[in-house]
């Protein structure tokens, strides 16, 4: 619509005619734009360059086959696999609509970029011990032809994780877990643990598990940037604007229980352009909810839980926007270079950031001090009072810690099970989602991007079964809980 616009005003015969019927001004003022209407007519002549009047260049396309909400690393991994694994090079059209282009509120850039298999979840751990290959082999993935290796400065150091005795037979349970999917996790007694990490106060410790192989960080930026580079060399475009409109069709029928029910099939997309009032409608077979910790939002625009109470159709995407305070501190006594990502049993954690005894960490906060996620402001008081008491009590030499700079980030947080939610929707058919993963999307990314493209390509999954992530578990009541979430 907005494109057949701009050709129209931009029309050669128009602007041919416009000169011959001009009204006002004089001959001089003629005489004066004649060089400048010369080039511009000769610019659509037959040999001309072109210079069109009007820039379009910012305008997705008219039509698409994939319409990927959200630009951030999950949206941009469900990009690559699927012309990964098109059949013919070319085959699929996909567009990535992101409306954050510096990506200063995206929750990739202000993670911590860890990485690690001690989940409690078969799915999620074989999740990750995926995702870890494809970082270790990046550039066997990522690489582009006359562009530099990328360096995602993974620190393999590995998780380690503090039990207390409430929670020390869960540990032991998680880890027989893990071991059989694969990774490689061991059980640390109390003297064990301060053995191998002095500077560590074991009181209140019963049991701990670190992580050998494939845990650690790396850096996210780098990823995210990695990831839409090598898709734009695939032919992938990306739009810089904002989803407001889902356009549909609908079809009623009745369930084997007797339940009427509308199925929706999106076949539009209404992008607003960025800093405009201006849209621009796309055609689509398919959308992928990405968009983090707004997918909620998304889906609600699809139609998605405006429903009656209790039923499928007024089921809601339960995901929201929930923000965590990262802290950068300097403790010039503190652990040393073999220091692994710590989670306390308290449910502080921290790392090492570089060479310079400087250190990374936070704390979740408990629901009723959940901070207002309206905006991105640090609460400092939540360090002084929540966190370094934990973190000091846990390591003795951060009692001396400063504190040198802080940011938040959010999580797309999942208030009904804190999992990810995958696949299709229900009714709204041609919806698929790849959200809500609670703080362990970024680290999962390149798995779950897999997973979506697998079902959007062949209709079910081939390597990793997520179907116990699928929107259905909603409506029925049935949680998938992961209880490493920190």
């Amino acid at each position: 619509m907005l494109r057949a616009a701009l050709r129209f005003r931009a029309d050669p015969g128009l602007l041919g005619r416009g000169l011959n019927t001009r009204k006002g001004g004089s001959a001089l003022d003629w005489a004066g734009n004649l060089p400048e209407i010369k080039k511009k007519i000769q610019s659509f002549l037959p040999g001309g360059d072109w210079n069109p009047l009007y820039d379009t260049s910012h305008l997705p396309p008219e039509r698409t086959d994939v319409v990927i909400v959200g630009g951030g690393v999950l949206g941009l991994s469900v990009a690559y696999w699927l012309k990964k694994l098109e059949k013919q090079r070319g085959a699929i059209q996909v567009l990535v609509v992101e409306r954050d282009h510096t990506y200063s509120q995206a929750s990739t850039g202000l993670s911590v970029g860890g990485i690690r298999q001690q989940f409690s979840l078969s799915e999620n751990i074989q999740l990750s011990l995926f995702s870890v290959d494809f970082l270790r082999n990046i550039n066997d993935y990522l690489a582009v032809v006359d562009s530099p290796p990328l360096d995602l400065q993974f620190n393999p150091s590995g998780y380690l994780l503090l039990a207390s005795e409430k929670s020390a037979a869960m540990m032991e349970s998680n880890v027989k877990v893990q071991r059989q999917e694969g990774a490689k996790v061991c059980l640390m007694s109390p003297e064990q643990l301060q053995n191998k990490f002095p500077w560590i106060n074991t009181e209140g410790v019963a049991l701990a598990s670190y992580g050998l192989e494939g845990e650690g960080w790396f850096d996210p930026w780098c990823l995210l940037q990695g990831l839409r580079r090598k898709i734009q060399s695939m032919g992938v475009v990306f739009c810089r604007g904002e989803v407001t409109r889902f356009v549909s069709s609908s079809n009623h029928m009745e369930t084997m229980s007797g339940e009427e029910v509308t199925l929706k099939r999106i076949h539009e997309v209404h992008v607003k352009m960025d800093h405009s009032l201006e849209y621009q409608p796309v055609e689509c077979a398919i959308v992928i909810n990405a968009a983090g910790a707004w997918s909620g939002q998304v889906a609600k625009l699809a139609g998605i839980g405006k429903g009656p109470p209790g039923t499928l159709q007024g089921t809601k995407l339960p995901v929201e926007p929930r923000k965590r305070y990262v802290y950068l501190w300097h403790c010039p006594q503190g652990p040393g270079l073999e220091t692994p990502l710590v989670a306390d049993s308290s449910g502080a954690y921290f790392r090492r950031e570089g060479l310079g005894n400087n250190y990374l960490g936070g704390c979740s906060p408990t629901e009723e001090e959940e901070p207002d996620p309206g905006n991105l402001e640090v609460d400092h008081d939540f360090f002084q009072d929540k966190v370094w008491p934990r973190l000091a009590q846990r390591v003795p030499a951060f009692e001396n810690l400063k504190v040198r700079s802080a940011w938040a980030g959010y999580y797309d947080y999942n208030t009904f099970d804190q999992n990810g939610v995958v696949g299709p929707h229900p009714l709204v058919v041609n919806m698929y989602f790849a959200t809500g993963f609670s703080g362990h999307g970024l680290q999962q990314a390149p798995a779950v991007g897999r997973a979506v493209a697998e079902l959007v390509l062949e209709g079910h999954f081939q390597t990793i079964n997520l179907s116990s992530f699928f929107f259905s578990r909603f409506y029925l009541g049935e949680k998938v809980k992961e209880h490493n979430i920190f």
